[in-house]
């Protein structure tokens, strides 16, 4: 498996892994989020290939200030075997990379198998419902 930038044409199987996740939500228009990402000096998605295939993705990006990761997403035949772990590994060099001393991610309540995969990772829950990791070098 390899980990790349992901690039316009990626658009249409990515969104469809976010999809597939139930990572969307109607008032976030996935295409629209994709596209600010790429190419932007300040965030990216990053997407995960088997065989060719997209199997995962992270968006990640740097409001100046910390780190932000959303729509992590992995197919469901390559969860717990690391693509998740190496997704985020990723997200924090590319983070690191930016200047991120720290990142923070959005979980849903009612979502405790993510809280648990971001609590494995090293992840707190913050006192204002956020998730955040230090990553300063």
């Amino acid at each position: 498996m390899t980990i790349s930038l992901a690039a316009a044409e990626d658009a249409p199987d990515v969104i469809a892994l976010w999809q597939q996740c139930e990572l969307t939500r109607p008032w976030n228009d996935p295409a629209i989020d994709f596209a600010r990402a790429i190419g932007n000096r300040s965030a990216e998605v990053l997407i995960m290939r088997d065989q060719g295939r997209i199997v995962g993705s992270v968006m990640v990006g740097h409001d100046g200030h910390r780190g932000w990761v959303y729509y992590l997403a992995v197919a469901e035949m390559q969860r717990r075997r690391g693509a998740g772990r190496a997704l985020m590994a990723a997200a924090e060099d590319w983070l690191r990379a930016a200047g991120a001393p720290k990142i923070q991610l959005m979980v849903r309540d009612t979502d405790a198998e993510a809280q648990a995969f971001y609590a494995g990772l090293g992840y707190a829950r913050q006192p204002v419902s956020t998730w955040g990791k230090w990553i300063d070098t």
